[in-house]
């Protein structure tokens, strides 16, 4: 059924052409349903069965209902795709992100949506797309260099004094964290705004954490003690971002402990394998962050009250344990008594003891003092006078002749060292007269040579510029031939070249003129039919013509 009118055919005068009026009245009207339906019978008729070859984009898993819904894209399209539940379980290959498939079914529309699709029926593999190829090979190559080694990863703090967040500030995502904080336990939370698709968020996202790692601790902007990277679900190309370079290895040299939240629970990025907790959701990132207040608060409380009674049992226990140790302890008067008698038997033995100490004593003291007096020290001290009166002055005269034989010793070896100087000096004069003379002659030598070796460079440089003048096309030029080139400076070997040629340039022995060819071939030669006209040659100026010649034959520029 047509949906417009058809032309106007070109016999019909425009008089007779009815008004737009009375045509938009026998215009058939169809109700959006039933357009709808023609769209898609027309569609499944022209399209029964194709076989579509592309990459899984958007692919989530089965929906609750059992069905399955992503799109088939390459570099220039894209496409929904469906698969029934029914179709599902008997698929061999099942569908998994970013993998290239060649896909069979029928192409229809859904008329909720205005949207045509492709209902699968059966999917076989074609290899990875170009995403998943790329991300496995950056992978391997990170993952080569240790970024995602597990001795890197660093202990989540229990309860951080500041959260920092890496998000969007106008997703859903902040409001979801911000939410699971205040409920288990509020801590400050600092956000650092960040696109986090399309070009330039993975720069941002790499910003946003080596600035959080740049802020000083007691600054005016607190430093978290965590940080949260994190992002809603999307298709491989809006996560991708995230599977940058630039922003793994800024995780990478992040000194504060990170958490990735990126995508849903079947996402995976780079991200994920070079921090050091992943989080399938936002919100799990917010309950990884921090534990539950209240279970914090009920945790002490149970161990304050245990404490309590642990303690005041040890007190009841060691309370009993000391009263039995009191009734086993003996009295004070049974334990002091051997003490007491051990101290009258060492008074007794004192006295006499005492008095032989100091009749020892005063013996010895005695020996002393007559020993003293057989030997006086005023005696030692005259011996000692007489020794030094008997030496005089010995030491001074032996001091003054080591000191003149030092010095004759000293002269005599500052005569060697001048004759051994002078002839040191007499022999490197000697070596440098050499040298000079040795210098002076290759000067000579390198002069005779420099000047043989250009003298034979300029006979062969003459020589070669004869053979260039003989060679060159400039002589055959001056015995009378002409270089012909087209339009593009390409010589111009054939008369059917120059003829289909919309310009050709004449190049003489004294200079180079253009011409306008008429069409026309050398009359000596089999003339093409049709050809006729008049040959218009110019100056390269345009201001002279060039003169008619007679209709000769061109030979080679390079006979001789």
């Amino acid at each position: 059924m047509p949906l417009v009118p058809p032309p106007r055919p070109a016999s019909q005068p425009a008089a007779d052409i009815p008004p737009t009026s009375v045509l938009n009245a026998n215009q058939p009207e169809w109700s959006v349903g039933e357009l709808a339906g023609a769209l898609k019978r027309t569609l499944e008729d022209a399209f029964g069965h194709v076989r579509l070859r592309g990459e899984i984009s958007g692919y989530r898993g089965q929906h609750g209902s059992g069905h399955a819904y992503f799109a088939l894209k390459d570099g220039q399209a894209r496409i929904d795709a469906v698969i029934w539940k029914g179709v599902f379980g008997r698929l061999r290959q099942k569908p998994q992100e970013g993998l290239e498939v060649v896909a069979t079914g029928r192409i229809t529309t859904f008329a909720g949506k205005s949207s045509y699709q492709i209902v699968v029926e059966s999917l076989e593999p074609a290899g990875l797309g170009a995403w998943m190829a790329l991300l496995e090979e950056r992978k391997k190559q990170l993952a080569a260099e240790g970024l995602f080694a597990p001795e890197h990863k660093r202990a989540i703090p229990y309860l951080p004094r500041v959260v920092g967040v890496v998000t969007s500030p106008t997703g859903a995502v902040i409001r979801d964290i911000l939410h699971r904080l205040e409920d288990r336990f509020p801590r400050p939370v600092v956000v650092w705004p960040v696109r986090v698709q399309g070009d330039g968020a993975a720069e941002e996202v790499a910003a946003a954490i080596r600035g959080f790692n740049a802020l000083q601790a007691g600054g005016p902007i607190s430093r978290p003690d965590v940080l949260i990277v994190a992002r809603g679900g999307g298709s491989i190309e809006d996560l991708w971002p995230f599977n940058e370079e630039c922003v793994v290895r800024a995780v990478f040299e992040s000194t504060i402990p990170l958490i990735s939240a990126v995508g849903h629970e079947t996402d995976t990025t780079l991200i994920d394998y070079v921090s050091d907790r992943r989080a399938p959701t936002p919100t799990g990132a917010a309950e990884m962050a921090v534990p539950v207040r209240a279970d914090l608060i009920a945790t002490v409380a149970d161990l304050s009250a245990r404490g309590r009674g642990a303690v005041g049992r040890r007190i009841d226990r060691d309370r009993s344990d000391l009263r039995a140790l009191g009734r086993a302890l003996p009295s004070a008067d049974a334990l002091l008594a051997a003490k007491r008698q051990r101290l009258d038997l060492a008074e007794a033995r004192l006295a006499p003891a005492l008095a032989a100490g100091a009749s020892r004593h005063r013996a010895r003291l005695q020996l002393l003092l007559d020993r003293m007096a057989r030997r006086s020290p005023d005696v030692a001290l005259a011996n000692a006078r007489a020794r030094l009166a008997r030496i005089d002055h010995r030491p001074l005269h032996a001091l003054r002749n080591d000191v003149q034989r030092k010095g004759e010793a000293l002269v005599q070896l500052g005569r060697r060292l001048v004759v051994a100087r002078d002839a040191s000096l007499e022999r490197a004069r000697a070596l440098q007269a050499r040298r000079t003379d040795r210098l002076l002659a290759l000067s000579e030598r390198l002069a005779q040579a420099g000047g043989r070796s250009i003298e034979r460079r300029r006979d062969r440089l003459d020589g070669l510029a004869g053979l260039l003048g003989s060679l060159s096309y400039r002589a055959v030029l001056e015995r009378g031939y002409v270089l012909v080139r087209d339009a593009a400076g390409l010589p111009v070997r054939r008369s059917a070249d120059a003829v289909t040629a919309t310009r050709l340039s004449l190049q003489f022995a004294d200079g180079t003129m253009s011409a306008v060819p008429d069409g026309t071939s050398d009359p000596s030669l089999p003339a093409k039919p049709g050809q006729r006209g008049k040959a218009l040659a110019s100056s390269t100026s345009g201001k002279r013509a060039l003169p008619r010649a007679a209709p000769t034959r061109q030979g080679s520029l390079f006979d001789a």
